[in-house]
């Protein structure tokens, strides 16, 4: 076993004949060391719509959306994320009411209200803004089916909101917007796909995560053949990553197999930290900003960030 002093003047030349766990301590006190010294991120030119979806629970994507949502905050760019799930875990982790009663994603999906007054800033950055998900939202589905284009009400609420666009939208437009949907492909996920141009999938580092993955892209071709052809894969995340394990390893080899340069170079790994912090209201970017979990969120923030740069 080596020691951290150890690990600081370790050969990244003999990476390839180490273990998994000392390749991640390596790449842990890289992160540290050079979490402070990296370039500032340039805005994108227009606002980026980024929908966080997978139809499989429990891997990651609301813990996957506030963290890279926060952690774009830090890196400068000004977020908004809108609460699709009316278990409304977003908005407990991005520390805003969300009640019912509270103007939510409900009264915009199902009432029309403008999208601009159900949105509130977060306590959890400057740069930060939240529509809240109510429970209420839970029988949206079924109040929208008579409604309508009740496929496309997200996207023209999105549209219509005055900070989203181009440089017409001035200084003050969002540069991202971050839909985080519920666990399942009903007709909420499918607004947020219709609304979206980009989709990031999080996909948790075991092999039950990949079952239903193939459902999850047929309903993206559906909707990019029918309702929305500007909507694109442009990242993969895996998360939950314990690089102890060969199991991890090999679902990492795997996915990168299939889907190439779509899945993000930073993983992220299973933390405590990263679980505990929604229980305190927070993400972990302000829970512990130094633990592992939030370096990885901040350099896969990063990382994904440089790749819509030209935008």
């Amino acid at each position: 076993m080596r020691t951290a002093a150890d690990m600081a003047g370790y050969d990244v030349a003999m990476a390839d004949e180490d273990t998994p766990l000392a390749r991640a301590a390596e790449s842990t006190l890289l992160a540290r060391g050079q979490a402070g010294s990296r370039p500032p991120v340039e805005r994108p030119r227009g606002t980026r719509v980024v929908v966080i979806a997978n139809q499989k629970g429990g891997v990651g994507k609301t813990t996957s959306s506030v963290n890279l949502a926060a952690s774009l905050a830090q890196l400068g760019q000004r977020v908004l994320v809108i609460d699709l799930d009316p278990q409304g875990n977003a908005s407990t982790a991005l520390n805003v009411d969300h009640r019912r009663g509270t103007p939510s994603t409900y009264d915009m999906l199902v009432d029309g209200v403008p999208l601009e007054e159900v949105v509130t800033q977060s306590p959890e950055h400057d740069l930060l803004w939240v529509c809240p998900a109510t429970i209420d939202l839970a029988g949206a589905e079924i109040e929208l089916v008579s409604v309508v284009a009740r496929e496309s009400r997200l996207r023209k609420a999105i549209q219509a909101h005055p900070w989203v666009g181009g440089a017409e939208a001035g200084e003050d437009r969002y540069d991202y917007v971050i839909v985080d949907c519920p666990p399942s492909l009903g007709l909420l996920t499918l607004n947020a796909l219709v609304a979206g141009e980009e989709m990031l999938i999080p996909i948790q580092a075991e092999y039950y995560a990949l079952e239903g993955l193939g459902q999850l892209l047929e309903t993206v071709e559906l909707v990019r053949a029918n309702l929305n052809q500007h909507l694109r894969i442009s990242a993969i995340l895996i998360t939950m990553y314990d690089a102890r394990t060969r199991l991890s390893s090999g679902v990492a080899d795997e996915v990168r197999a299939h889907f190439g340069d779509q899945v993000l170079g930073t993983t992220i790994p299973r933390s405590v930290r990263v679980s505990e912090a929604p229980s305190y209201a927070q993400t972990v970017m302000t829970y512990d900003p130094a633990s592992p979990g939030a370096l990885s969120y901040l350099e896969a923030a990063r990382e994904f960030a440089f790749r819509g740069v030209e935008r």
